[in-house]
């Protein structure tokens, strides 16, 4: 089945019909191919297609909750949704979303829709050729792949709502191993958006293999105090940390590291965090959220002061707020929760950013980490880490060498409290973005 708006909006009918006081139905369909070649040869190829439809009713104030990928079960869906709210907890927060108008945002490229199984395997290809091209020491990749998706969602609920968009997206991504002198590093790139002409797939292999190639001769260091410049795709993975803690769905269960800190400064002053739905082409981008509320732009942390959460339906009405659009559900067979769309750091105003190819200058001495292993085992309550990485050690301003085997330990909140500057190279990474960043004083061991 496709996603189809008389479908939701019958289903929504048969509902109230059953019983339900209220009732929302989510459908979701995929259409993608994706490819991954290894020595010029396709290594997997596949074509496929999925749809399927959830409802969820409230009555009595308490939830049900059914889904399937038949339409003609559409019946029993319904009658197994206020069956299973029999069984759950009266819930006086428990709605769904009113009725308003979408915001606008690009987010189909008729190129994706249309390619075809050919130029996908030459898309992948080109990422493999640029990365064995880039350099000799290159001699081993591991899946250079492309992925390109259309999808189309449909929302309808007994609040008049009726929501419906197609939306594309494309990827491509490869791990390349460098090797010289019994030595081998890897190195890793990552390009998505919903349009074509932003992927360089080419530009994917070459990056990859210069940071495979750049670490090659590592060599550990002392332990101490210094200052570091974070790549902004290890910047993006801290930041993936952080999300967590700006989730209402977070704060309330007392999981978040910002709980309570509405109005106070709670990181560096040179810093804005947004999530901003409304990005054209970016891949957390969508003119609705999940539960079919206007997607918009929310600042919430300016100048290194904490100023809003994200909310969805349930947690903006338990939280006495509104919510921000920021509904989100990992596909039709799941509930709605609250998640970010293209979270991401920028200079607060009239701070400004340093071209990237005068980060190292701002260093006399320091580390520039490109790689951080581990960073998923952040305490998310108390924010401390003690994570490993690779880098550069910067001297004079400049590159010396390698390193390999060091760590960096500290609190996500002082980590990011340290930083003092930021580079003009912001780059999403999925649905989050940063430049790289410059941090003072953080400890370093071997």
């Amino acid at each position: 089945m496709k996603a189809d708006a008389a479908f939701a909006g019958d289903l929504v009918g048969r509902a109230l019909k059953s019983g339900a006081d209220k009732a929302e139905v989510f459908c979701k369909s995929y259409k993608n191919i994706s490819v991954e070649v290894k020595d010029r040869s396709v290594e997997a190829l596949s074509s496929s297609f999925s749809s399927g439809y959830s409802v969820r009713v409230i009555k009595n104030n308490r939830l049900g909750f059914s889904f399937s990928t038949d339409p003609t079960e559409a019946g029993r869906v319904v009658m197994r949704a206020i069956e299973a709210s029999q069984y759950a907890d009266q819930d006086p927060y428990l709605d769904f979303a009113p009725s308003s108008p979408a915001n606008a945002v690009a987010v189909f490229d008729e190129s994706i829709r249309d390619i075809k199984e050919d130029d996908a395997i030459g898309m992948a290809m080109q990422i493999e050729q640029a990365a064995y091209d880039a350099d000799s020491r290159i001699r081993r990749l591991r899946k250079p792949s492309a992925s390109f998706t259309l999808s189309e969602t449909v929302i309808a609920n007994s609040a008049d709502l009726l929501a419906r968009y197609e939306a594309t997206s494309c990827s491509a991504q490869v791990t390349a191993m460098a090797e010289s002198g019994g030595e081998s590093q890897t190195g890793w790139d990552f390009m998505a958006s919903r349009f074509l002409k932003d992927i360089s797939f080419a530009e994917v292999g070459r990056y990859a293999a210069a940071s495979a190639v750049r670490l090659l001769g590592s060599r550990k260091i002392r332990g101490l105090k210094t200052d570091i410049i974070l790549d902004r795709s290890v910047a993006v993975d801290f930041l993936g940390v952080f999300a967590a803690s700006l989730s209402s769905e977070s704060v309330q269960k007392g999981k978040s590291l910002l709980a309570g800190r509405l109005g106070s400064t709670v990181i560096s002053p040179i810093i804005t965090v947004s999530d901003n739905s409304l990005l054209p082409g970016r891949t957390g981008s969508r003119p609705v959220d999940d539960e079919g509320v206007a997607t918009q732009a929310t600042r919430l942390i300016q100048e290194g002061v904490l100023i809003s959460y994200l909310y969805n339906t349930y947690t903006a009405k338990k939280g006495n707020a509104a919510s921000t659009g920021n509904a989100v559900r990992a596909g039709f067979s799941s509930l709605p929760s609250v998640g970010v769309t293209n979270l991401l750091i920028e200079p607060a105003p009239g701070t400004g950013s340093i071209p990237h190819e005068r980060l190292f200058g701002r260093l006399q001495k320091g580390l520039y980490i490109v790689e951080a292993m581990g960073i998923h085992t952040v305490n998310p309550v108390s924010g401390d880490f003690s994570i490993g990485i690779s880098g550069i050690w910067i001297e004079n301003g400049l590159p010396a060498f390698p390193v390999k085997e060091a760590v960096i330990s500290g609190n996500l909140l002082e980590f990011f409290g340290r930083v003092s500057g930021m580079g003009d190279d912001m780059r999403f990474y999925g649905s989050i973005g940063s430049p790289s960043l410059i941090i003072s004083d953080v400890d370093v061991s071997a």
